[in-house]
């Protein structure tokens, strides 16, 4: 049996190309972060060849598993009946629980112009949104069984402002998507984003725009959604955000007891390993620059440094 202390590193045994392919079998960050711990030559392979920024990215953004991000629901901008017709039934994909509709209304409108908003709260601070989807909803109840859908829609992204000292608006929208046109039909309607969102903040608005149904009753224009989804991928969930007033800059937060931590380190290795997760998550953000919308907004954000607290700090 040969002596340990004569075995060599497989990176210099093998061309750079192949040890990369090897390198890029590995589809858990959990795995590539242990593979960092190996030795400080795997760990330079892994960050001068950036395998964990590719890793993060083909997991979040190019991955074809996505869930809803939508957690709960703020306000909307009008309810004709609240509570029997508030936004917290878009929730719900059934549009008739236990024999009772369930849809969101807006009041009733003479000019068709009037916009109406929904506004959620997704699930974590950190998501990558691609696809946004909307039911509207189909009254059975009424004569001919109208459908009230908006003409188009629109969906903004953010945070709360750090400061609601302006009470006209509590939000700092740092993404606008194009206008997309809704159809007349019960159905959930897809509206896939142009490229990936990334939103920091998580915060979701829908924008109806244009009434296209009246009323019978009273001749007014109404808006009415049964169902609402925002698809994509959370981020990191381990860590949240703290938006450090109207300058955008934001405070990166670690939360300790996630369980999504990789093993603890041995104390030869711990100074890899202690820099992994914010490493990673930097390199995150700067990659998605490059490849998902809403980023560059943040014109808080360092590339090189960002800041924490001490409770908090990595």
């Amino acid at each position: 049996m040969p002596r340990m202390d004569n075995c060599k590193d497989f990176l210099s045994w093998v061309d750079p190309d192949t040890s990369l392919n090897i390198f890029k079998c590995l589809d858990d960050p959990a795995d590539l972060a242990r593979v960092s711990c190996v030795s400080r030559s795997w760990r330079g392979f892994v960050v001068a060849n950036g395998l964990s920024k590719q890793l993060c990215l083909r997991i979040s953004c190019l991955s074809p598993v996505a869930m809803d991000c939508i957690d709960k629901a703020i306000s909307a901008s009008s309810t004709d009946n609240f509570p029997q017709e508030s936004i917290v039934n878009t929730l719900e994909e059934r549009d008739n629980i236990a024999g009772r509709f369930s849809y969101w209304s807006s009041s009733g409108q003479s000019n068709p112009n009037v916009p109406e908003t929904l506004t959620y709260q997704l699930a974590s601070q950190i998501c990558v949104i691609t696809e946004i989807n909307i039911q509207p909803f189909q009254a059975h109840f009424q004569m001919g069984s109208p459908i009230y859908s908006a003409k188009s829609v629109r969906f903004k992204m953010g945070h709360l402002k750090a400061s609601l000292d302006d009470l006209t608006d509590a939000f700092v929208w740092t993404y606008t998507s194009p206008e997309f046109p809704m159809a007349q039909e019960n159905r959930l309607q897809k509206f896939k984003l142009p490229e990936p969102v990334l939103c920091i903040g998580g915060i979701l608005q829908i924008e109806l725009l244009e009434r296209v149904q009246s009323q019978e009753m009273d001749g007014l224009l109404y808006i009415c959604i049964s169902h609402v989804q925002a698809l994509g991928i959370q981020l990191s969930p381990a860590f949240s955000v703290d938006i450090l007033g109207p300058s955008g800059m934001f405070v990166l937060k670690r939360d300790r007891m996630a369980n999504c931590q990789p093993p603890e380190p041995s104390e030869n290795e711990s100074g890899a390993a202690l820099t992994l997760a914010d490493r990673d998550f930097q390199q995150i953000v700067t990659i998605l620059r490059g490849h998902v919308m809403g980023v560059g907004a943040m014109d808080g954000w360092e590339e090189e440094e960002y800041e924490v607290d001490e409770d908090n700090a990595f």
